[in-house]
């Protein structure tokens, strides 16, 4: 009877949080503000790639290539670690946490519901990438069945590394004044240090092993392997695309992102309050902060 009870509520959250999700990309793709936020990426990333010219140090592709499949990685990277953790503790602030309590589905709805809109749009932001640069610089895009098949597990892959990490990021993050100073001076870092823009073999090996540990190394590793040929891979660290160690690196953060997300936001919300809300609120009006 538990059994029956517990399958049915996570069916229930399953179904609340995959309406609430498309309730909520339908209102961000309605809303041209918020999807001017999501393009800037995209223009940005392409500006940069039509102002590069010369060959990856050593081969023959050209480094326009290179630096558009890093800022494709990036994309994937930012919506789980940048823009979810953002979009959670904005939510908390409002008091989004502390109405879930009343919520159907609770935590398990709301963030199926976040993964499903962060998901889609990493997923349209980095195909209008592919598709705008093949078009108006010549950037890469995979040569055949097998490197799309590439694109969609790294895709995936990375996405199921990085959006559960936000989310557990997102719930345990002070405020939304401090959570961006918080998180882009890291992400930034690792941008600059994964090989995301220039060939990781032209940084030092120290900082080549540090930046291997994250995923955002991994995730623009396997994107190189499917847009890139197969003569790039002289310009990486082993000498090869290293797919099964993409796999491994981005499997192994996506299960600890899982462990971490619900308990965390969980723990979130049991510690949310009206009177926790109200205080922050007056402590944001007497910092001079527009209060939520």
């Amino acid at each position: 009877m538990t059994n029956s009870a517990d399958s049915t509520n996570r069916t229930n959250s399953r179904r609340a949080g995959l309406q609430r999700g498309g309730i909520e990309l339908r209102h961000i793709l309605s809303n041209g503000k918020e999807m001017s936020g999501h393009l800037a990426n995209v223009v940005v990333a392409l500006l940069v790639a039509a102002y590069i010219g010369d060959d990856v140090p050593g081969t023959r592709t050209p480094m326009t290539h290179l630096v558009l499949a890093g800022f494709a990685a990036y994309l994937l990277f930012q919506a789980g670690l940048i823009n979810l953790p953002q979009i959670l503790v904005t939510e908390r602030e409002e008091g989004t946490l502390l109405r879930l309590r009343a919520t159907p589905g609770g935590i398990p709805a709301y963030l199926i519901a976040k993964c499903l809109l962060v998901v889609a749009l990493a997923v349209g932001s980095l195909a209008l990438l592919l598709a705008a640069g093949a078009l108006l610089v010549d950037g890469p895009l995979p040569h055949g069945p097998g490197d799309w098949l590439t694109l969609l597990w790294v895709t995936t892959l990375g996405l199921l590394a990085v959006v559960p990490l936000g989310a557990a990021i997102g719930a345990v993050l002070p405020n939304p004044r401090e959570a961006l100073a918080l998180i882009m001076l890291p992400t930034m870092g690792l941008l600059l240090t994964s090989g995301a823009v220039f060939p990781i073999t032209a940084l030092p090996v120290p900082v080549q092993q540090v930046a291997s540990v994250f995923p955002l190394k991994w995730i623009a590793q396997g994107l190189r392997s499917a847009l890139l040929p197969d003569s790039a891979r002289t310009a990486e660290v082993a000498g090869s695309w290293e797919l099964p160690m993409v796999a491994l690196v981005l499997t192994a953060w996506a299960v600890l992102g899982f462990l971490l997300a619900v308990p965390l936001l969980r723990r979130a919300a049991r510690r949310e309050s009206g009177s926790r809300m109200t205080a922050r609120h007056r402590k944001a009006v007497q910092s001079g902060a527009p209060a939520a």
